[in-house]
């Protein structure tokens, strides 16, 4: 019986491909369905998001998010955080090294000299505890030990999933810590509008809009220099519409330190912690659109730079550049930089994050 069911799938998953056990704690696929039938289909190993399914302007479907179809490439992945949940932190942190309370902490180096999106063994790589509340959610629960990846604090993460009748993925983030700890967690889910295929499309053609009149620049190891710039005059200028490529190789310091974009926005917000339009993109084929609002502070801009045509589902293969991601966070290696907003979490105090892909088609 299940099987039938499992077929009837428009995302064309079977929950038996992700299925095994790890560490004594299983891992499955879960499928949420919306009113029109429009599917996202999750893994609980590291929150991996393998398929939104979501029509274009003609009403054929297709995948618009890279991952893979059964558990052993998600865990082998050569993008280990393929459309993952990330964490401790997000981003980067120089050296792996910050200071709290007075007090000296290294974390692994996993990213040339520095700490990338929590360590080699972060949320990505975790399996969560996965309650499907309903056809449309589905709540992911992880507790990460004092000490784990060198981090501080036992810290208790909750994240749910919620996929409207309006095509709107909501994820709502919360957690909280028993010790004075960092925290910046971020959802890396790698869009491709056109649909995934092969090869996957370049995302070189899509309008994109990023409501942000600054950024924060890099250095040639991706930490930020600690300066924050207006984006007016630079290949960063995505307040009016604009495709993707028009700037991509840009003969300009900040484009070649990230091989492109791979930098943090910083969001235009009238109050922190305001929920509020971060950005948008068209492909202007399909007429598919995905609108990005967040509570944080900034959004990562990753123009998928490092991709090098790996398969993905069901024989897709994805190109260098084939995918955006807009990872709403706070800003990276803001541990080293006490002017950045903080990424502090007490004990007693809850971390809480709300971020929607909205998906719609324009005519």
């Amino acid at each position: 019986m299940t099987n039938t069911k499992e077929t009837q799938c428009l995302c064309g998953l079977n929950k038996k491909d992700f299925q095994t056990t790890i560490s004594g704690k299983n891992t499955d696929l879960f499928i949420l369905r919306n009113a029109s039938g429009n599917e996202v289909a999750v893994t609980n190993y590291g929150g991996a998001i393998v398929a939104i399914m979501v029509p274009d302007k003609n009403g054929q479907p297709a995948n618009v998010i890279q991952g893979h179809d059964n558990i052993q490439d998600v865990i082998n992945s050569p993008e280990p955080y393929l459309s993952t949940l990330i964490g401790r932190y997000g981003n980067r942190i120089c050296k792996g090294h910050f200071q709290l309370n007075g007090k000296e902490y290294q974390l692994a180096i996993n990213n040339g000299p520095n700490a990338l999106h929590g360590g080699p063994t972060g949320f990505h790589s975790r399996v969560w505890d996965a309650n499907q509340v309903s056809n449309q959610a589905i709540v992911l629960k992880l507790t990460s030990s004092y000490g784990e990846e060198g981090f501080t604090g036992e810290l208790t993460v909750w994240v749910a999933y919620t996929w409207t009748d309006d095509n709107e993925l909501i994820i709502k983030y919360k957690a909280t810590t028993n010790k004075k700890t960092i925290i910046n967690l971020t959802h890396h889910a790698f869009f491709s509008l056109a649909g995934i295929a092969n090869p996957t499309p370049t995302i070189d053609y899509l309008e994109c809009e990023v409501n942000a009149d600054y950024f924060i620049p890099i250095d040639e190891y991706s930490i930020p220099t600690g300066e924050i710039l207006k984006v007016a005059n630079t290949p960063f200028d995505f307040r009016t519409p604009k495709t993707i490529g028009k700037d991509i190789n840009a003969d300009d310091e900040q484009i070649k330190n990230g091989a492109g974009y791979d930098h943090c926005f910083v969001l235009n917000k009238k109050e922190e912690g305001e929920f509020s339009f971060a950005a948008k993109i068209k492909e202007p084929i399909s007429g598919r659109t995905l609108e990005v609002f967040t509570t944080e502070p900034g959004v990562q801009v990753y123009s998928d730079n490092w991709a090098n045509g790996y398969k993905g589902q069901h024989g897709a293969t994805f190109p260098r550049r084939s995918a955006i991601c807009f990872e709403c966070q706070h800003f990276p290696d803001s541990p080293n930089h006490p002017y950045f907003p903080s990424t502090i979490l007490k004990p007693g105090e809850e971390y809480f994050q709300r971020t929607v892909y909205k998906f719609s088609v324009e005519k």
